[in-house]
């Protein structure tokens, strides 16, 4: 059986990632922050398919606890799995913040820093001791970081996404000589709980942002949970260094 490490699986495309791994046989570490109750769903939703899962808390905002919690990663995989490694690794979880250069305090620019940056990097160097030879990592970008998606006030987060991207080419090159391929996906407007739940309590933008999507829609977990499934999985064998879009075609 494959084990999966996804974190921030408690909603939205890290659950969706979650559960179609849970689909294709992987067994599944995830980790939520806040949100104990929707990543308690989660475990509950693989389980009644019959797969096996645990839900481990994590603040990626700070690196000093990574070593405890690789601690509990390796306790679990021994108890549960009965392994001592683990396959792929799905870095999803972050969050928004918004602000106009001019007005952009130092201090968010550090907390958006270390969890959508920081956090990433070291999270991923803290469990590589525990990804097997032959694994895949696939970090969540944006497509904010991409020239054909420029929203003000998102200065700060699409460019920490646009390092990711960057990072991911560098891992994949750094990590092949494990057979470790790495990739990055970027999607487009997502009805999550992101930019605190944004969606759900201004519905009346959907239909409006809908109509930037060049297939007619905003884009819905799963769109981008399979793809990263896919890419962890044997489909995506012959696939690393990537940056894939998966947006719909949003300002196509």
């Amino acid at each position: 059986m494959n084990v999966a490490v996804v974190t921030g699986a408690s909603s939205g495309i890290g659950q969706s990632a979650a559960l179609h791994l849970a689909r294709r046989g992987a067994g599944v570490i995830l980790t939520y922050s806040s949100n104990e109750h929707g990543a308690q769903d989660t475990v509950a939703r693989i389980e009644e398919q019959g797969g096996t899962a645990v839900a481990l808390r994590l603040d990626l905002g700070d690196s000093a606890g990574f070593p405890a919690f690789r601690a509990e990663v390796a306790d679990v995989l021994r108890r549960t799995f009965e392994r001592d490694s683990f396959d792929q690794l799905v870095n999803n979880a972050g969050f928004a913040g918004m602000a106009m250069i001019e007005d952009a305090l130092e201090e968010e620019f550090d907390r958006l820093t270390r969890g959508l940056f920081k956090g990433p990097f070291f999270l991923t160097q803290a469990l590589l001791p525990l990804l097997a030879d032959g694994g895949a990592v696939v970090n969540v970008t944006s497509n904010s970081a991409l020239p054909h998606v420029t929203a003000p006030g998102y200065s700060v987060y699409a460019a920490l996404k646009g390092a990711l991207v960057v990072l991911s080419r560098y891992m994949a090159k750094e990590f092949s000589a494990r057979g470790i391929r790495v990739n990055s996906v970027a999607p487009g407007a997502t009805v999550t709980r992101f930019a605190g739940d944004a969606f759900a309590k201004n519905p009346e933008i959907i239909p409006e942002l809908a109509k930037s999507f060049a297939l007619g829609r905003v884009g819905e977990p799963d769109d981008v949970g399979m793809v990263i499934a896919m890419l962890v999985s044997e489909e995506g064998r012959w696939i690393t260094g990537q940056d894939i879009e998966v947006s719909g075609g949003q300002n196509l």
